[in-house]
């Protein structure tokens, strides 16, 4: 009779040891979390309201795809979703990447003023996109690429107003090569329709390594700046080569936005790795998902789709079930991350990088 009650006692102080130290699927609604990477361009709060039901705050980023009054519609977007849901949402307005005029002070001037505005709004980071370092180009048709010096006044005055740099730079490493040989289907399916994007298709822009090198370079000539890399610093295929850049670089943490499956990937192959990496990194990596909601979309479909994307996501981080993506072939178990891990990767890292005033 004793030992059954020593066995029934010690049976519920694991149990009891094992919830303080994680959270389970069913913990997802309580724990106030931050997606640190959507795209909101609409006024409908279709995008708000299911953050609010799935207890998310949210960070809109703006880019520059080369139209400006997209990108200004972007940002007018994104300053309403602010003043609806104070607190609740906050931004990080581009410039547009005018090449006339590029490398003169008339031209750092434009985009400092508009800046400038943009900041005194109550923007939280400036986002450089993809663009600068695979289609802008100076006058003698030489990729512009991010370490070029000028970009200089206009990166030492986001550093004077004391807010970080968010930066998509480069693309997955699939991108270089053929859809057969990438890894993860989401890849595939993007490359094959922006075959435009597709490096693969243009050996002749600037390589995998070229872009990750002027991102590296720019991180050396800018030691003061605070840099959140997008997609996991477009170093998503290995989190050794990830870990060497955190190390090198103080100052730079990364978001997971878009690149969750690659960490699948790798689980798939050597879990234990990537929860290593996560718990070591702990206070580097940001939550986001780089989901968009666009006016005219279907509400009710994006609303599905954002929640089970957000459980989703949390089964893999904080439990330990077994699982399967559609983006490639095989099982893997979730990280169980313990809850301090969970905390700062979707909410506290956030309000730190960022600034976040809750």
């Amino acid at each position: 009779m004793r030992m059954k009650t020593f066995l029934l006692l010690l049976l519920v102080t694991m149990i009891y040891g094992c919830s303080e130290r994680y959270y389970t699927e069913e913990d997802f609604p309580s724990v106030l979390k931050i997606d640190s990477h959507i795209h909101i361009h609409s006024d409908d709060g279709v995008f708000e309201e299911q953050a609010a039901a799935d207890n998310f705050l949210l960070v809109t980023l703006n880019y520059d795809n080369g139209d400006p009054s997209y990108i200004r519609d972007q940002f007018n977007y994104a300053v309403l979703s602010a003043k609806k849901h104070p607190g609740r949402v906050f931004y990080g307005p581009t410039f547009f990447f005018d090449t006339a005029g590029w490398g003169t002070e008339e031209w750092s001037r434009k985009v400092i003023d508009q800046l400038d505005k943009d900041i005194s709004e109550g923007a939280i980071t400036v986002k450089i996109w993809k663009n600068i370092g695979m289609t802008v180009r100076d006058r003698s048709g030489k990729f512009i690429m991010v370490d070029d010096p000028g970009l200089d006044p206009v990166i030492n005055f986001i550093k004077s107003r004391n807010i970080p740099i968010t930066g998509h730079l480069g693309e997955p490493r699939n991108c270089w090569l053929p859809l057969e040989e990438m890894t993860v289907d989401n890849d595939r399916n993007y490359f094959a329709r922006n075959t435009q994007y597709h490096m693969y298709l243009h050996p002749e822009y600037p390589s995998y390594e070229d872009q990750i090198n002027a991102r590296d370079n720019f991180l050396e000539r800018n030691p003061g700046l605070t840099f959140i890399g997008c997609h996991l610093g477009s170093l998503e295929w290995n989190v050794d080569s990830l870990a060497l850049r955190l190390d090198r670089y103080p100052g730079m943490a990364v978001d997971i936005s878009a690149r969750t499956c690659h960490l699948q990937y790798q689980s798939a192959r050597d879990r234990e790795r990537v929860r290593d990496f996560c718990i070591k990194y702990q206070d580097r990596l940001l939550y986001g998902t780089d989901i968009g909601y666009t006016a005219g979309d279907d509400p009710e479909a994006f609303k599905t789709r954002m929640h089970d994307t957000w459980i989703d996501d949390w089964k893999y981080f904080a439990t330990a079930k077994k699982m399967s993506s559609p983006l490639f072939e095989g099982e893997f178990s979730g990280l169980q991350l313990p809850k301090k891990v969970i905390d700062k990767l979707y909410r506290e890292n956030a309000v730190h990088w960022y600034g976040l005033k809750l």
